[in-house]
């Protein structure tokens, strides 16, 4: 049987470190998948602010699952050297940080052009990435996402397989695929599972795309986290709830951390968290 690790987007939460801190003990996680903090991308930190991130993280025993980077999050047709330097930065911090994962993505296409137009230079582009991690001992995960290169399983799954290399794998990200449509089990699922190592826990709606809590929508979130499980899958689960808008707080348990919140990040992480304890309750009965 596998074993899940919690993880999140803190500053989904909340942005102020402590704050962030405070509400995931609520919660009995104890990894970041580190996107903002302060108000400030945490790539956008020099190396000295970083070092204080780190004291800060030491001093209350949390760790980070991954840096939630950007890197890849630009348009194919956007300037290349520019972006290498910021990752090459981004290694450092994730060096500093004892992150085992990079989160990035496979730019852009511009909504006119077909993506086989623009696969030679995404792969160019990430074989750089490769070159300058080499060393590092750190895991670069490409994450599916709606209008970059890697948006479908097909595309995904070309990229993963040419670059062909230990330290590049996959994030499974559920609404990210039911919002381009995509059937996520079996269809999805089958063709990743081999490069697949990391979760993001959010799902979707195919109607209007909209995202809600794990189960909820048609991302087939419990039948893949079974999957994973009886196969003995072992590593995060990353929340991202994304529920901007959400209205259904009256789902909150009286147990929940979240139960007697205002409305506000930590109280719509609190039902992201409660959705998800669920269903892995119900998984690993």
């Amino acid at each position: 049987m596998g074993k899940f690790t919690l993880s999140a987007f803190a500053d989904e939460i909340d942005q102020d470190l402590k704050t962030q801190m405070d509400v995931l003990e609520q919660h009995g996680i104890k990894h970041i998948e580190m996107r903002g903090i302060n108000g400030k991308s945490l790539v956008d930190y020099d190396l000295d602010g970083v070092r204080e991130i780190k004291r800060q993280l030491d001093e209350r025993d949390f760790q980070l699952s991954a840096v939630g980077s950007p890197i890849g999050k630009i348009k194919i047709t956007d300037a290349f050297e520019p972006h290498l330097e910021k990752f090459k930065h981004t290694l450092e911090i994730a060096k500093l940080m004892n992150a085992p994962y990079i989160r990035m993505f496979s730019f852009f296409i511009p909504h006119e052009d077909d993506h086989t137009d623009h696969r030679d230079e995404v792969i160019r582009r990430w074989q750089a990435f490769v070159e300058a991690a080499k060393g590092y001992n750190i895991v670069l995960l490409h994450e599916n996402e709606k209008g970059i290169y890697g948006d479908t399983p097909e595309h995904c799954h070309d990229l993963l397989s040419t670059l062909n290399c230990d330290y590049v794998k996959g994030i499974f990200d559920f609404a990210n695929f039911v919002q381009c449509d995509v059937n996520n089990y079996p269809d999805a699922f089958e063709l990743l599972k081999d490069y697949t190592i990391y979760i993001h826990i959010k799902d979707a709606v195919y109607s209007d795309h909209h995202v809600v809590p794990a189960g909820e929508g048609d991302g087939h979130v419990k039948e893949i986290l079974t999957k994973l499980y009886e196969a003995g899958f072992e590593g995060f689960l990353s929340l991202e709830p994304h529920l901007w808008n959400f209205k259904g707080f009256d789902a909150l348990e009286e147990d929940s951390p979240g139960f007697h919140l205002p409305e506000g990040g930590a109280k719509s992480f609190a039902v992201a968290v409660q959705a998800l304890k669920k269903l892995l309750k119900q998984i690993e009965k």
